[in-house]
């Protein structure tokens, strides 16, 4: 028998909390298709587990209403790459060759990422190499997504914008000892859109829920509908 399980509600709701940050128990009922008073006894057991974390809201004179939202412990269920071992490493390499010697490293780790995105993302439409940029995000377990910008909507232009959304850093633990390595991901993404101007939204780092890239395109062929 495979020890492989479906995903369970429970699953569903951290999934849901890692995507919207925080909300309440009748947000998530109806989009899971499942009961308030259901999903309020997951919630009560996820508590327990320490998975989420909970705050009240009073709206007017009635009971508090309840916001929930993960808990640095939920948030680690999902994927990361090697962060203790990468930690240590770094930590290791800044103790022996200095802090100004990793950040160097760090940059050129970052300019071969780049390097290697921009070859994989290739040419064409610019919705299509976002779109292969958030499939290879996600293959190194980034949560993201990506989503066109209407003129009048979020940014006021002509030429075509995109947002890029990840729910979940691979790399926060690291972030948080080297933060550097944030401000080399927006270059990266700049780097594999060279035609296209990049600019940070939403960070994680600074206590929100999502790190977010609005993508613009700023040269005649990026504008192309290819």
């Amino acid at each position: 028998m495979s020890s492989l399980q479906p995903p369970s509600t429970k699953d569903d709701i951290l999934q849901a909390l890692l995507k919207q940050g925080e909300t309440s128990a009748q947000s998530l009922a109806e989009p899971l298709d499942v009961s308030v008073q259901a999903i309020r006894r997951h919630l009560k057991d996820l508590t327990t587990e320490e998975l989420i974390e909970h705050r009240a809201v009073q709206e007017g004179m009635g009971r508090p209403n309840y916001l929930y939202r993960l808990s640095r412990k939920g948030r680690d269920r999902f994927p990361a790459q090697y962060d203790e071992f990468a930690i240590s490493l770094l930590d290791t390499m800044a103790d022996s060759l200095g802090k100004d010697q990793v950040q160097t490293i760090l940059q050129k780790q970052w300019q071969r990422k780049a390097e290697e995105y921009r070859r994989l993302v290739g040419v064409g439409a610019l919705a299509d190499r976002v779109a292969r940029l958030v499939e290879l995000r996600q293959a190194e377990g980034y949560m993201a997504e990506w989503h066109e910008v209407t003129p009048d909507n979020e940014v006021r232009t002509i030429a075509p914008c995109y947002i890029i959304t990840e729910y979940n850093c691979a790399i926060s633990h690291i972030a948080e000892t080297f933060p550097s390595v944030c401000g080399h991901e927006l270059e990266m993404f700049q780097m594999a859109l060279p035609d296209c101007s990049v600019q940070r939204t939403h960070w994680l780092a600074q206590g929100e829920h999502r790190c977010g890239y609005l993508v613009q395109a700023q040269d005649e062929k990026a504008v192309e509908k290819g």
